[in-house]
């Protein structure tokens, strides 16, 4: 990366979600405050931005899910081979790492609503032109494009709204984004539903053109944020947003706060010396671990349930013109995943985030070995797909597998990973560490989604999730020997866990150097 201006943006996007979960556990120790009760009171404005917000997210899951829907039909019409249906899935990751490496850049460069404007048309013209492909090269054009603006809007989106939030509901709001993605995958999983019968691919692909214009409209309508104002110079404009968002706030000393924080974020440090900071002591152990950490998230195959869902139920046997069995039972699994959330939200602070992230891993663990026991003992040893028919109770128990699969990942991985990347380093430093996670992230993203199809077709379901329950025990491994307990400490305080050698200090106090 390069550039301070990514950093910046890269920090907020980062530290929101570590603040989500930390206002999340707040509201249920307090009285278990709903969505809609923390939002109650806010301006129209910071509805509509919440709106706004939940939209994309809704069109970032759909996208993610409705490759799986129309998977199957799409390798009816290209002849795809194995490992062409995996290509045909990780094009759009491919864009994703562009677009998200970009993201930060774009939104400090031409404003957070710009480029969320820019977004929504691209997401629309992309669908569209997914949806009219006329061979596998113009499919994989379009889909790299669709993914380089999913990219960036994975790191656009949830800075728009945390910077748009008043504190009180910023929470909230964060948690309603992360819902509506799930939301949006289950909903690509219906629709393909009630599409299949007419095996019509082009449609699943490309109504999601019709939302997306929608929102291009909504989001035309809306102010950029008070920080980027700010950061441009633009205070008259920035205490105006300030006023309409959360009207009972002090702006003049609201303002003052958000000069200060962004004065620290773009310090004059060139982004190539941050970067050489970040792999030397005493940071090098901080940026091993998020990279680390951040490649076990993908690499230990929740996107390959995501993706590929309805492959592995009809690997288990399930009638292949079942549709309804198929993409239920995959919207089903996905629907599990929206417990979670809220399981993981209510128990944080009372377990802390190691206990939370191991507890997920464990059960990815135990839920990999009951796949594994449904492949092997179910299926008699089969491992040729074409002759595997499991009978309706081992297929519910594949089913059982496969939602504790997803409810594990989101209880731990999802909820818990990205807080470490925003509390492992000092301000400064705090934009790369996340880049640098949430690029080993794709990369591992971009792995699974290759590799899944011609793995289950020749090592059968027995072997993928051998594969998938060694890695997650790995990073069980990895996460008991080196993942802090960071619940109830400073934000300030935390750096300097690794700045001593991955140990705590006696005294967390911060000395009198500035970081």
């Amino acid at each position: 990366m390069t550039g301070g201006g990514r950093s910046t943006a890269r920090r907020s996007w980062v530290w929101t979600d570590c603040e989500q979960s930390q206002a999340a556990g707040s509201q249920d120790e307090g009285a278990g405050v709903s969505l809609l009760q923390s939002m109650r009171g806010s301006s129209r404005l910071g509805i509509t931005v919440a709106a706004a917000a939940a939209t994309v997210g809704v069109l970032y899951g759909y996208d993610t899910s409705n490759i799986g829907a129309a998977l199957d039909f799409i390798t009816k019409d290209f002849h795809l081979n194995p490992i062409q249906q995996g290509s045909v899935t990780g094009f759009v990751i491919v864009g994703e790492i562009v677009g998200a490496l970009s993201g930060g850049w774009l939104a400090n460069r031409f404003g957070r609503k710009t480029t969320m404007v820019g977004v929504a048309v691209a997401f629309s013209l992309f669908s569209l032109m997914s949806g009219l492909a006329w061979s596998v090269d113009s499919l994989a054009v379009a889909r790299v494009l669709l993914g380089l603006s999913i990219g960036v809007a994975i790191v656009v989106a949830p800075m728009f709204l945390a910077e748009s939030a008043a504190p009180d509901i910023r929470g909230a709001m964060l948690v309603l984004y992360q819902v509506a993605t799930v939301i949006g995958v289950i909903l690509g999983y219906l629709l393909g539903m009630a599409l299949a019968p007419t095996e019509n691919w082009r449609w699943m692909l490309g109504i999601a053109a019709i939302p997306g214009a929608i929102i291009t409209v909504v989001i035309w309508r809306l102010p950029d944020t008070a920080t980027w104002y700010l950061m441009k110079g633009r205070r008259d404009e920035a205490a105006h947003v300030l006023a309409q968002m959360n009207p009972g706030v002090d702006s003049a000393a609201e303002l003052q706060t958000m000069s200060r924080e962004i004065a620290e974020l773009t310090d004059g440090t060139p982004a190539t010396d941050r970067l050489k900071a970040m792999f030397r002591r005493p940071y090098v152990r901080a940026t091993v671990f998020v990279i680390v950490l951040g490649f076990f998230v993908q690499i230990t195959g929740i996107n390959a349930i995501v993706y590929y869902s309805p492959q592995i139920f009809k690997a288990m046997g399930v009638n292949p013109t079942d549709y309804t069995l198929q993409f239920g039972l995959s919207a089903l699994v996905q629907f599990a995943s929206l417990i979670a959330v809220f399981i993981s939200m209510s128990l944080v602070d009372r377990m802390g985030r190691r206990p939370i992230l191991m507890t997920g891993i464990g059960i990815m663990v135990l839920a990999n070995i009951l796949l594994i026991i449904v492949f092997r003992i179910g299926a008699g040893g089969v491992t040729n797909l074409s002759d595997v028919h499991l009978s309706s109770g081992w297929i519910a128990l594949g089913f059982i597998g496969l939602v504790l699969f997803t409810m594990g990942f989101t209880f731990g991985f999802g909820a818990m990973v990205w807080v470490f990347a925003g509390e492992s380093f000092p301000t400064h430093l705090r934009g790369m560490g996340a880049s640098a996670m949430l690029t080993a992230d794709l990369v591992a993203n971009w792995i699974v989604a290759q590799l899944f199809p011609p793995l289950l077709n020749r090592a059968g379901g027995v072997g993928v999730f051998v594969i998938f329950g060694i890695l997650a025990l790995l990073s069980l491994a990895f996460v008991a020997k080196y993942a802090p307990e960071t619940t109830g400490r400073r934000l300030d305080a935390i750096r300097y866990y690794w700045e001593n050698g991955a140990k705590w200090p006696e005294e967390t106090t911060p000395p009198t150097s500035h970081g």
